[in-house]
């Protein structure tokens, strides 16, 4: 977890802000290319991204899934939630295969994910996350090893906003690592992350999928630090009914997400202090 900048991995894959329309027709063969080799029809890992309206980020989050280094057959599948803006074009454009959920949420776009995925193993991506080379063998492998783990969830760190450094982000990353730790006690399934997760498909698909109680949209991705009701969570408390979570704590399996949703509180000292104030009232179900 780097205290100043980013990765080196990370880099390549931000295409230096630009947009779609600015990249160069050499530029998509490029990656449309990569991804080819992303499509197995006889795949033993399927990598699941739901998107709305993410027209200028998906392709970034699929150039960095294209740089994988793994030794498992994979799919990789986009789930368009019924985006108005240019994000099926996107994705046609590079060849990634696709289908249309028009039922608006997230739940809807990822059980659509997982109804279609063909391989043992399912992992959950996001469209504004960017993935490390190593990333799918290293969520799979404690599902391969152990019959007893039905399902993954991994560390993650935030991009900043343009012009701006990562020691905030650092500090309120350092903080989170040890409210995960805490929450692994008695409330696992508040750690699991729809951008960051993975599960043993069968299983996923017999418990329930990520069918939830009530709808969520996109505004609202991080979901209820009190319940977790959310799609993800719910997918979480599922497989614990029939095996075990298990945490990826190799440093080669952390993603970075878009720092946009600790934004959305003004900055990130409100980001911070918002959720230390909610942790707090429901600490003592932790210990």
């Amino acid at each position: 977890m780097s205290l100043f900048s980013l990765p080196g991995w990370v880099k390549p894959h931000l295409y230096s802000d630009k947009k779609f329309v600015d990249l160069s027709p050499s530029e998509i063969e490029i990656l449309k290319n990569r991804l080819s080799s992303f499509k197995s029809d006889t795949p033993e890992v399927s990598v699941v991204i739901p998107v709305w309206n993410e027209q200028d980020s998906v392709f970034k989050t699929l150039s960095s899934l294209s740089a994988s280094i793994t030794d498992y057959k994979t799919e990789i599948i986009v789930v368009n939630n019924n985006s108005s803006d240019n994000t099926q074009k996107v994705i046609d454009t590079l060849g990634t295969r696709n289908y249309l959920q028009e039922k608006q949420g997230t739940p809807y776009a990822r059980q659509m994910g997982l109804d279609k995925a063909k391989g043992k193993y399912y992992l959950c991506a996001d469209a504004d996350t960017l993935y490390p080379p190593h990333w799918i063998n290293l969520m799979v492998s404690p599902m391969a090893k152990s019959q007893q783990v039905t399902g993954v969830y991994g560390r993650y760190s935030f991009i900043p906003p343009a012009g701006q450094g990562r020691f905030g982000l650092w500090f309120y990353e350092f903080i989170t690592s040890f409210i995960i730790r805490i929450r692994q006690r008695k409330r696992e399934y508040l750690n699991v992350y729809g951008f960051n997760m993975g599960l043993v498909t069968d299983i996923g698909r017999e418990t329930g999928g990520f069918n939830v109680i009530s709808d969520r949209k996109y505004n609202d991705v991080v979901g209820s630090d009190y319940d977790n009701d959310a799609e993800d969570g719910r997918m979480a408390r599922n497989l614990m009914s029939k095996g075990k979570l298990e945490l990826v704590t190799h440093p080669k399996a952390r993603v970075f997400t878009s720092s946009r949703r600790l934004m959305d509180d003004g900055s990130i000292w409100n980001a911070f202090t918002n959720r230390i104030k909610r942790q707090l009232k429901i600490f003592r179900e932790f210990t």
